[in-house]
């Protein structure tokens, strides 16, 4: 492998690393709103994807979210924003589903 392979190599390593710390962040951001909104994240997400088996970076997450009382306010807009840049688009369908819910 010569200099520009290597060098290659580290800048994919370097964005793949990027990407799952940003969402690392994105699931967190969803797991504190959940908190926020006294709903369960892993119910929601079972709703939006029930073929898929255990997320285990948001079992990771939950484990980081602070009590409601204890957190910044996340608005909604932000969760569907971020949710939808890492194309969650059935997770940011069934979030809307449950703010639709809260304000009745």
């Amino acid at each position: 492998m010569d200099a520009k392979d290597a060098k290659a190599k580290e800048i994919e390593k370097r964005v793949i690393e990027n990407y799952q710390n940003d969402e690392r962040m994105m699931i967190l951001i969803f797991a504190q709103w959940c908190v926020n909104n006294k709903l369960d994240a892993k119910e929601l997400y079972k709703k939006a994807y029930p073929n898929q088996l255990n997320n285990t970076i948001l079992d990771e997450v939950i484990e980081e979210t602070v009590p409601k009382n204890e957190a910044d306010e996340i608005p909604t807009a932000t969760v569907l924003q971020v949710l939808q840049l890492f194309g969650n688009d059935d997770l940011a369908f069934v979030v809307q589903e449950e703010v639709e819910k809260l304000d009745d």
